[in-house]
């Protein structure tokens, strides 16, 4: 890949998840409902991998079952993720990460939503390129890399889809109101559903990188784990989810966080936050 073309990929990658987290504010503004916006973006991220994924140039008749690899793990994922995130917002009626940050805004919570989907879309783009650069390798045959990768991805959605379910299962349970779940894979994190999030994006890199050297690009498909990692952890994930839960779950979620690692499953602990 030339560096032209890797810029060319870049910009039409940024335009397609643009236009995609426009679609997202339309579908709030049309609702009410900020939930819908976190659906479009899975959906709307997914789309651009595979459209990236299925214009890789024809540069090994070897490798053409890559790009249909990558593109289907991304289906995969962006339906059991996408299908998750719909159903439950179609139980509420607004995302309490988006109502408070509505809430601060004001009059201006419209334009701000906008302005703040689009830096969404323009954060996502190393996600959307790490898919992109993995269904680009040129490497022939199937790798012990490329089965790794789909083991990961796999790991990954089931880990997650089991967390959810765990969630899901205990918030059902009426004896359990006003209570924090600590069941299964929440004994052992404060949000294993989004450390397995992460967990699946290393699958990327995993197809991407070609240890021959031949294809240096494939390094930058690490942008992917790093990027999710970073907006899970410490901007739009963890640190929103957790402000909501003290205010509604208070003393007993402090000591929740007191014992519990708050990403990396880890055994519970008694002494200070993880």
């Amino acid at each position: 890949m030339s560096p032209g073309l890797f810029l060319f990929l870049l910009l039409m990658t940024a335009v397609g998840l643009s236009a995609a987290m426009s679609g997202a504010w339309l579908a709030w503004r049309s609702t009410g409902n900020s939930g819908w916006v976190d659906t479009v973006w899975t959906f709307g991220l997914a789309a651009v991998g595979i459209a990236g994924s299925l214009l890789a140039p024809d540069t090994a008749d070897a490798a053409f079952w890559r790009p249909l690899l990558v593109s289907a793990l991304v289906a995969v994922w962006a339906m059991r993720l996408g299908s998750h995130i719909a159903l439950r917002t179609r139980r509420i009626t607004d995302d309490p990460r988006y109502a408070s940050l509505q809430k601060e805004w004001g009059k201006d919570a419209a334009w701000q939503m906008f302005v703040l989907l689009q830096k969404q879309a323009l954060v996502s783009v190393p996600l959307a390129l790490a898919i992109v650069l993995a269904a680009w390798n040129p490497a022939p045959g199937l790798r012990l890399q490329d089965i790794f990768g789909v083991v990961v991805l796999i790991v990954g959605i089931g880990g997650e889809a089991l967390a959810d379910n765990q969630l899901r299962r205990f918030g059902r349970d009426s004896a359990n109101k006003g209570k924090v779940c600590e069941v299964g894979f929440w004994r052992w994190s404060r949000h294993p559903n989004y450390f397995f999030e992460w967990f699946g994006w290393l699958a990327y890199p995993l197809i991407a990188i070609d240890l021959a050297g031949t294809y240096a690009w494939g390094w930058l498909a690490f942008g992917g784990p790093l990027c999710i990692f970073w907006l899970l952890r410490y901007i739009s994930g963890v640190p929103p989810l957790e402000e909501h839960m003290i205010e509604t779950r208070g003393d007993a979620y402090k000591e929740y966080q007191r014992r519990t690692s708050v990403f990396f499953p880890l055994p519970p602990k008694k002494g200070a936050m993880l």
